[in-house]
């Protein structure tokens, strides 16, 4: 039998410690990676949720506030307040909204905008036309939310149960053990005969 020389159990676990710090670099760096990837995508769905809900409320509050201005007799609202309000979260949403949702929130202030900006033409009657352009103003609002809806990948029914999450008959006993059972044997389909 051949004799094992000095150097070579040390050199057994020198080259068995390296192999195991390698992998515990790479375990590391792709729990980093997955954790980093993860912390970005939840930041992604907060940034887009928080700019499209303040969107959603500034465009409320206009409305109402014309609703409220047009019943007190106002139909010429002012502009600037409108830009003040509904600006800084329209640019965020035009900076980081998908191209549908952009053009959907787009459509609710090109339609608020039009209302504010209004100048009537001499002998025509503003009230029809503004509260046509007042009624387009929900649809369009539905619109934006079904496109927010659907870039956020939410949806208005419960949750949809997992296929484990059901309980188990048997408790823990019944998930760790069944017995088998042969399937059951399909019945064959008797066809009827012609004439017979």
């Amino acid at each position: 039998m051949a004799e094992i020389p000095w150097w070579g159990l040390p050199l057994i676990a020198a080259v068995f410690a390296l192999v195991g710090a390698g992998v515990t670099l790479l375990v590391t760096a792709r729990d980093h990676r997955l954790r980093t990837r993860s912390r970005k995508s939840r930041r992604w769905y907060a940034e887009r949720k928080d700019a499209y809900v303040a969107l959603m409320a500034a465009y409320e509050r206009v409305v109402h506030r014309l609703r409220a201005g047009f019943t007190a007799g106002i139909t010429q609202p002012d502009p600037d307040r409108y830009f003040d309000e509904v600006g800084p979260a329209l640019m965020q949403v035009r900076l980081i909204a998908s191209p549908s949702t952009r053009g959907a929130a787009l459509a609710v202030h090109l339609v608020l905008e039009q209302l504010h900006n209004r100048s009537p033409a001499p002998g025509t009657e503003t009230d029809r036309p503004f509260l046509e352009l007042l009624g387009h103003v929900p649809l369009l609002m539905h619109e934006f939310e079904v496109a927010v809806r659907e870039e956020l990948g939410i949806d208005a029914g419960p949750p949809v149960a997992e296929p484990f999450a059901a309980p188990v008959p048997g408790g823990l006993r019944g998930l760790l053990w069944r017995p088998w059972r042969p399937p059951a044997p399909e019945k064959p389909e008797t066809a009827s005969r012609p004439g017979g």
